[in-house]
């Protein structure tokens, strides 16, 4: 009696395993190339590893970036543990390359998790930051950002340095290299971008847990791929 119910045990938990399979296979054809994603072409380097990249590309001044950022940083407290994620600023032109330097300057001096999302919040909530006029003059951000606790001269150098001009000069091609066409935008692995208006409106309102449940299925797809090589 005992070897009939461990007989069925295991096929109870084999059927559960193919099921499992199988509703994942499904999940995964769901997503249709040119419509749900875009493959980049020629795909892009990632960093060695086996963590599989997932790029976020961001203006500043873009309010559909700023929307974006709740669900984002709920989506990264439980993201999948071989997943590296990392934020990069797109440009389009070169006026688009002035706020990508605010972005390498903040990085430069260590302060991120402090500035990255304030800038947002100033430029979209208070309106402390008018993006219009930074653009073309850097002065109003550099006194913003001392009444943020930071030190003006160390943030002032880190944003004329040549490091981060050098890094904001290359946004222009990597932006093309990626296929962007409109911020914000998710590069998974080098391989597929993935925006959140290719999800359909739920309630005239972007669907931000259907989005991100297609970026799953797009690191699953890059999973398995490198599964496969």
């Amino acid at each position: 009696m005992r070897t009939i119910q461990q007989f069925w045990k295991l096929a109870a938990v084999a059927v559960i395993a193919l099921a499992s399979t199988l509703a994942s296979t499904v999940t995964l054809a769901q997503l249709t190339v040119g419509k749900d994603y875009q493959a980049i072409t020629p795909p892009q380097p990632t960093p060695p590893g086996k963590n599989i990249e997932v790029l976020e590309f961001f203006w500043y001044a873009c309010p559909h970036c700023s929307q974006l950022q709740p669900s984002l940083q709920a989506w990264l407290k439980n993201k999948p543990s071989d997943v590296a994620f990392r934020s990069q600023p797109a440009a389009f032109d070169e006026s688009w390359a002035q706020l990508g330097r605010a972005f390498y300057a903040v990085e430069t001096i260590g302060a991120l998790d402090k500035l990255h999302p304030e800038i947002f919040a100033a430029i979209h909530k208070t309106k402390k930051l008018d993006p219009k006029v930074l653009v073309k003059d850097p002065k109003s951000l550099f006194a913003w950002v001392g009444t943020q606790g930071v030190d003006v001269q160390k943030f002032t150098d880190a944003y004329n340095s040549f490091s981060v001009v050098s890094k904001a000069n290359r946004l222009v091609d990597t932006t093309s290299a990626y296929g962007v066409s409109g911020t914000p935008s998710l590069a998974v692995d080098g391989r597929y971008l993935i925006a959140p208006g290719m999800v359909p409106m739920k309630s005239n309102a972007v669907d931000y847990a259907q989005f991100f449940k297609n970026v799953d299925q797009l690191i699953a797809m890059a999973r398995a791929n490198r599964k496969g090589k």
